[in-house]
Parts: C-alpha cells; structure tokens; sequence
C-alpha cells in the first residue's frame, strides 16, 4: 500500500495565524489523522512530505517551523516557489510510469494544486482526502467518487485557541486559604494560577480584586522565602502580567466591582472564549448564568471548605480546587517556610483522571478496544467532565500531548507508557492503591487510618523521584485524587478513644477496579510487605544495601534493652524511644528499622496500659531470645568490656585507641555513638575526641558482673 500526505506549509501557517492553532498541534495531528484515516497497521507506511521555500534567506517561515515538521515525522521538500509547487512535487514524487497510489492526503486550503491531481496514477480503489478545503473550484471527473472534503479543525486533535479570561476576587481567596490553615505564598499562587489559566489557551486578561495598601484587610501574605510581602503584592502580580485592580475592603464592594467587569468585558468580540471566576462567593451564581447565556466557557476556582454550594452544585461550570492545583503548605506542617524546590512536584492534574479513567475502563474489561467515546463517558460518569464537549476536549488535549495514540480502527485510542506523564502517575497509583491493599489484607483491618497511610507512602522506595513523595501534602494530593477518581474509598469513623470526634480513614471500594494488573497479591504476613525484604537477612548483612537502617537497628535494639533492664519494664514507649534517636533518623531510618525488628521478631510492638494514663501506649519489647537480638547484646557487651579493660588500665579513651583493641569489623563510630547517647560515654570537657567511662552506668556494671542491686537503689 502506498500512502502519501502533501502538506502546504506556507498555507498552514495562514491558517494557525488567522484561527490561533498552535503550528505543532497542527502538524502532529494532520498526520496522526492519515494514519488513522488511512488504515495503517505501522506509522512508517506514510510518506508525510511538508513542502515550502525552505532554502529561501528572507524566507518568511518562523526559524522553528523547519524542526516542527521533521520532529513530528515529516520529510521536507524545497520548492523555489508557489506556482511551480505542482510541478515539482509530480516529478519528485509522481513522475510518468509511477506505482499506482492507495491513499493521498492533501492538507491545503487552497486550490492550487487540486490540478495536479489527473495526473497522478491511482489504484481501484484509491482514497483522495482534501483537508482545508470547503468547496473545490473544478470537477475531479472519474475521480470525484474517491475525494472527500473535510475541515481542518474537523481533524481529531486540532483546537483552535480559546482566549481566557481571568477574574480573581483575591481577598475572598487568600482569606479561605488562610481559613483552611494553608500559608498563602504568593510567589507559588501566582505561577500555579497563572499556569492553569494558560492550559485553557491564551491569556487576553488577567484581573485580582483586593482592598491593595489597606493594612489588615488582607492575610499575611509571604514569599517563597517566607518574608511577608503583603506591600510588595500589587508590583508582583504586575511583573505577572496579573493587573492589581483596587476596591473598597468588604464584601459587597468586592462582588460589585467584579461582576460589573466581567459582564461589559463579555460583550467585546475579542473577550474570553472562557471566563475563569477565582471565588467562592455564591453571589456570582446570577453572573454565571448570564455568560453561559452568551455562550462562554465558565470555570471556578474556589477553597475546598469555603465555595458556596450553589457553585458546586451548578451543572454548567467546571469547578477547580485551588488547593488541588497548587502545592501550598499548612501551618501545621510549616513552623518555618522553606524555600521551594527547583523540581516542580509532580501533583495530581487532568491528565491524571484521563490516565486513571483509561485504565479503569481496561481492567474492566482488558480485550475490549477502547474508543474516544468510551473514555469521555467514563470522565463524565465519574464527575471528572461537566460535559461531552469537556471531555471532547480534554481526550483531544491529551492525544496532541502523546498522552494517548490513535490506533488502526475508527476511535480507537490506547496509552502511551513511554510518556514520562503517564509513566509517572500509574507508578504512583500503583503504589498507593497497592499500600492500601496490602495494609488490608495483611493486618485484617476493615480500613486504614489516614495518618497511617500517609506514613506507609512515605516508605515507598520506588516514589523517590525528582517532585515525588517530598512530604505529606503531596501523598495527600495524591490519595484525595484516586478518593475522586474511585480508586480508594474515604469515610469518616468515630474515633476509637472518643467516638464523638470522626477521623478520616481509607478503604477500597465494594468493587474494586485495579489500575495496573501487575498488582502483587498480599502475602500472609503481620508486617508491611515492603518489609519483606529484609527476613532472614541478619543485621551485619544490612550494612551491604541499607546501611543508615542497620546502624538504626542497632541503637533500638541496645536503647530498648537498657530502658526495660534498668526499670525492670517490659516494653519501652515508641513515642519516648523515636524522640531519643531522632537525631540519627535522616529520614526513614527509624520506622524502616522497626519494620525489620518486627519482620525478623526480633520486637513485638503492642498497646500497653499506662499508669500514668487513661489511654493505652503503644509500646516496644524486646524478645531476648532471638538470634540477632542476642547477637547485637553480646557485641554491645563486647565493646563495654574493651572499655572496662581501657578504664582500668587508665588507657585514654579515644577512636582511635578503641580502634587498636578490636579488629577492623567493627563500626566504631557507631558503638562509640551509641555508648555516649546511652550514656555509658562522656565527653572530656575541652577533648571531645577522647571520654570518660560511667563506671557506675547500669549497663556497665551487668557487663562488669557488678552488685546491680546497688546502683537500682540509688536509682530509686
């Protein structure tokens, strides 16, 4: 089968100027088409030729639009100029005696080279498009039954630039994030607005509402920093290209303002195709109707907790949550605002739905094709679209993105895995929804506490990338998003200690839909699989891959067992026991070791009564007789002995004197670490490389084979 696609691109360019397309949108999607139109089982059966004046010095072209066409799979042609366009392209690509043609595509709104068409050899039953063309000036005579006119902006994946508008009633939302505990840093809302403005098309406005220069009318508004620019904020929306608009502080003076705007700007030809409205005010619901009677777009960016329910229940709109697509922190979790990071975090986003909802539709049923229908009903039964067209858009976006491919048969789309978008967000669900199930099936809950699972993410390895996994807002992004998605399930249970308050937790939905079928099933185990890893591997062996976790293991299991000897306990508080080795816990050091104590049995972690509480503690005890524990204790006893050997021989303490009495395994900056946080060690003041031996030290005086009941007397 020989296929052809002729590609004028001096006209193409008329046309993304005279209809705001972007030129590589358009490339990439005209021969997306032919492939699709023309039934082609591999790309490479296509010659895509895009021919203009390349070689010409005051050449009008754009510099960029020679690596456009050839980025997106097109050879390019030279020609000297349009008249003689026909001409060449036959005797380059049709000369006399050709092989017959199966398929030609020509992209051109003109009709220039419609006459060239006679002279082409076609086979029986050959097909003619004509894209760009409405109405053909000549008759095709014998070949008339084979063409077929067609619309450029009739091609699926080619959008035409909507012109947005944006209104943001800035007192109303910096007020509901400072409500919501969020840090209003203006420097990160300005660059998240403004970057989800620009996904609807090109900017023409850019308006924010506050009472500017008025102390106290506003919240503290910070940098990235942390340094209040509350003063500084009009010039920086300005650098933005985000026009600072005055008005009187409250409500109404707000509302008024506003709506006045929105409504005269809506009347020029050259307004917003969409209008987005920043605000939770449900006063604006009268304003909303009136632009979608003039046909506009309307999308609302409001504060989870503070929109009005008549925005979020209008069936028009689209609503946008702020907090959704921007990663501003908590004060909770912000005693001091840390400077943002260069990598932008990778944060849920409509891609994330279409990627989700494709591969919900899969698993259901994984040897159907998939259609372009089929997924916008899955977006608009799941509340991911307000409307057909929305999703119309939205699958059309992601297929000039790479998101999705067009397949062979007609609608048919599949996923690309090679796109970092896609690669990204599947790994993410897959780690979270496969946390969840784990976490059920191993321990037999009916559901997982939120803060639980927070902390079970942050474990995940396979997350540590760049934008991934950076903090506890970020996992919580990505839960409420397959909470949105249905993939997992949110409710709210009384709390166990006091059933009047309700607590978040997380489960997976009655049916469940999997995201990936690489999803492991749950081992018969009473520990976080991820932990698995580690049985069986003795704690000297750990050095080898996950040494900050074996040098962790170490000091619990030494801490622990002096804690329960000394006070003849038997179990030690995991609260009290993190707070004393958080210092050495860089990260996920602590909770990776307790994972492998308790995957080893090495520990038993359990709720113990407290006298000095009414509430249970959830504690940590030692099991003795287990083969590593046994081996760390007696190592530790070894390293107390050399100590006691050094002290009575009145040998100074030192690394490097220690280092000379035991041979070249040891770690002896670790043992020296853990003999100074025990206690057992001391810094000579004015030496802190050399230490004094607490004789006394309960620790040293079992080793020593000493009187215990002495020092316990004292102790009490």
């Amino acid at each position: 089968m020989r296929a052809y696609l002729l590609v004028d691109v001096h006209d193409l360019l008329g046309y993304t100027a005279n209809n705001r397309v972007d030129l590589q949108e358009l490339a990439v999607a005209i021969r997306a088409n032919a492939i699709m139109v023309a039934g082609l089982i591999e790309s490479n059966l296509l010659r895509a030729v895009a021919f203009a004046n390349w070689s010409a010095e005051d050449s009008s072209l754009p510099k960029e639009t020679l690596a456009i066409f050839q980025s997106a799979g097109y050879e390019t042609f030279d020609i000297k100029d349009s008249p003689s366009a026909k001409d060449c392209l036959l005797a380059e690509y049709f000369p006399p005696g050709h092989t017959h043609l199966s398929w030609l595509i020509m992209a051109t709104t003109g009709n220039d080279l419609l006459t060239m068409l006679p002279k082409i050899d076609f086979s029986a039953n050959s097909r003619i498009r004509l894209w760009g063309i409405d109405e053909a000036t000549q008759d095709f005579g014998p070949l008339r039954d084979r063409v077929v006119l067609q619309r450029l902006d009739s091609l699926v994946g080619i959008q035409k630039i909507k012109n947005v508008a944006v209104y943001i009633d800035f007192e109303n939302i910096s007020i509901s994030l400072n409500e919501q505990g969020y840090v209003v840093n203006l420097d990160h809302l300005i660059n998240r607005m403004v970057s989800q403005a620009q996904a609807h098309g090109q900017l023409v406005k850019t308006a924010a509402y506050a009472p500017w220069g008025q102390r106290g009318a506003l919240p503290p508004l910070v940098d990235s920093g942390g340094r209040e620019v509350a003063d500084e904020a009009p010039s920086r929306l300005m650098k933005a290209n985000i026009d600072p608009v005055f008005h009187l502080p409250g409500k109404q003076s707000a509302d008024i303002r506003i709506a006045r705007d929105v409504l005269a700007d809506a009347d020029y030809p050259e307004s917003g195709d969409v209008i987005i409205l920043a605000t939770g005010d449900r006063d604006f619901n009268d304003v909303i109707n009136t632009l979608l009677q003039k046909r506009k777009t309307v999308v609302v960016w409001g504060v989870r907790g503070s929109t009005g329910r008549l925005l979020q229940e209008h069936p028009s709109l689209r609503l946008d949550y702020i907090d959704d697509f921007t990663d501003l922190r908590t004060h909770q979790s912000l005693s001091v605002v840390e400077t943002e990071k260069d990598t932008e975090s990778f944060i849920p986003s409509q891609w994330s739905s279409v990627i989700i909802q494709y591969f919900r539709l899969n698993s259901a049923s994984p040897q159907k094709t998939i259609t372009v229908d089929d997924l916008i009903g899955q977006l608009n039964d799941v509340g991911d679209v307000i409307s057909w067209e929305r999703g119309q858009d939205l699958v059309s976006q992601a297929l000039s993105l790479g998101i999705l491919t067009v397949q062979d048969a007609p609608g048919a789309i599949d996923m690309n895995f090679q796109h970092p978008i896609v690669d990204k967000t599947l790994l993410i669900v897959n780690r979270l929804a496969r946390r969840v199930a784990n976490t059920l099936s191993t321990r037999g809950w009916e559901y997982v506490n939120y803060g639980f699972l927070l902390k079970g993410i942050a474990m995940e390895r396979d997350l540590d990338r760049p934008g991934m996994n950076e903090s506890d807002q970020w996992r919580s992004h990505w839960i409420d998003c397959l909470v949105r998605e249905r993939v997992l399930q949110r409710e709210l249970v009384p709390h166990r200690h006091n059933p009047d308050d309700l607590v978040p937790v997380i489960r997976l939905p009655e049916t469940r839909d999997t995201v990936s079928s690489s999803q492991p099933e749950a081992e018969a185990v009473s520990v976080d699989i991820s932990a698995q890893k580690w049985k069986g591997v003795p704690p000297h062996q750990m050095y080898e891959t996950d040494s900050d976790v074996a040098r962790m293991v170490a000091r619990i299991v030494i801490s622990v067992q002096q804690f329960t000897s000394f006070r003849n306990f038997a179990w030690c508080p995991l609260g009290s026991l993190h707070r004393r080795l958080r210092e050495y816990d860089g990260g996920m050091a602590f909770q990776n070791a307790v994972e492998y104590l308790l995957v080893n049995e090495m520990v038993s972690v359990n709720e113990y009564a407290n006298p000095r509480s009414d509430y249970n503690t959830k504690g940590i005890e030692l099991n003795e007789s287990n083969p590593f524990v046994a081996a760390l204790l007696a190592e530790r006893d070894e390293f107390v002995r050399v100590l006691l050997s050094m002290y009575r021989n009145n040998d100074g303490i030192t690394h490097e004197a220690v280092a000379l009495q035991l041979n070249s395994n040891w770690d002896i900056g670790l043992w020296l670490s853990i003999m100074r946080s025990e206690n057992v060690l001391n810094p000579l003041p004015g030496r802190s490389d050399q230490f004094s031996l607490f004789r006394t030290h309960h620790t040293v005086k079992l080793v020593a084979d000493d009187d215990v009941e002495d020092i316990q007397q004292v102790a009490g």
